[in-house]
């Protein structure tokens, strides 16, 4: 029965027990009795917690589709509100998590679109910095040694500083273009390209070490660059805003059907608790392991720092999402 009709219906039997009562033989004296008192306020107290109990028994399902409301992420995808209670509370239930349902595809598809497009850009951008901008800057240094080799020793020690400070940012810039086009990823496979990221990453100031499984199952095109993206933003994140010296970088199994990447660094430490802290670094981590229906986690390390684990189920999954 409705929950409507379930409170009216009660209400509508107080109403008449009530009526009984008074058209019946009970009656009440004038001043009232202690014995009639005690019976009115018995019979108050019995409708009052009867009618309390129907309303918390009626109303749970909707006090939990409420924090459900309120609690809601599409990054961060949680277990569905149980279908419980009767008639239209049910059905709402019901029709809150069809609605979850359509828009975590249309988010996942809406982020599937804006990801290819960032790393279409990223695959422009790194082949103009290593067709154009490169080329451009070898040949200055091939003219810098000419004309070194011609100029008088007085200018030739400016023109050999000249050619170092050239020679950096040609490094750079072939740094920066391995970055946004990860050519070792798609040449050597995923463990080769994080360990190259690994070797990128480890200067002065930071070390990182890796350690990566032999016989990991291939997981596909899709699901490493996925992998290759979050470790690589998870390193940036150590290097620039934790303040670690060192982290850590693991690819392991995680059972018999999922693969498993994790981050861990001895930095300043992230939580993970506040939503609004997160950068878009993060959320784009989250993004990137809802298409290929990963759990990603951002949270506090074992021993301080930092640590961010992706798990990555073999299987099916989101096709082309990132191609």
């Amino acid at each position: 029965m409705p929950l409507f009709w379930r409170i009216s219906l009660f209400n509508a039997v107080v109403l008449v027990a009530a009526t009984a009562l008074l058209l019946g033989p009970v009656t009440v004296s004038t001043p009232v009795l202690l014995t009639e008192a005690a019976i009115l306020t018995v019979g108050l107290v019995v409708i009052l917690i009867a009618n309390v109990l129907l309303l918390r028994v009626g109303l749970g399902p909707l006090r939990r589709l409420a924090h459900a409301m309120t609690t809601t992420d599409l990054l961060r995808p949680r277990v569905r509100p149980k279908v419980d209670g009767d008639g239209e509370i049910a059905e709402l239930i019901t029709t809150f998590n069809t609605m979850l349902d359509r828009l975590e595809a249309e988010r996942a598809l809406s982020a599937a679109r804006t990801l290819s497009a960032q790393e279409s850009e990223r695959h422009r951008v790194a082949q103009e910095l290593y067709d154009e901008v490169g080329q451009t800057l070898a040949a200055v240094l091939l003219d810098l040694k000419r004309v070194a080799d011609q100029a008088p020793d007085e200018v030739r020690e400016q023109l050999s500083q000249v050619q170092e400070t050239t020679r950096s940012s040609l490094d750079e810039i072939r740094r920066i273009a391995r970055r946004l086009l990860p050519g070792v990823l798609e040449e050597l496979g995923l463990s080769s390209a994080l360990r190259s990221l690994s070797d990128e990453f480890t200067g002065p100031s930071l070390t990182v070490r890796h350690d990566i499984a032999t016989g990991l199952p291939d997981l596909g095109d899709n699901a490493d660059l996925v992998l290759y993206r979050v470790a690589q933003e998870g390193l940036t994140n150590a290097a620039r805003h934790a303040g670690a010296r060192l982290v850590v970088l693991t690819l392991e199994r995680a059972g018999d059907a999922a693969v498993r990447l994790r981050v861990r660094d001895d930095g300043r430490g992230f939580d993970g608790s506040d939503e609004d802290a997160e950068g878009a670094g993060i959320r784009g981590m989250r993004e990137r392991a809802l298409l290929i229906g990963a759990d990603l986690v951002v949270g506090p390390a074992r021993g301080g720092g930092t640590e961010v684990r992706l798990t990555v189920p073999v299987g099916d999954r989101v096709a082309d999402p990132v191609a």
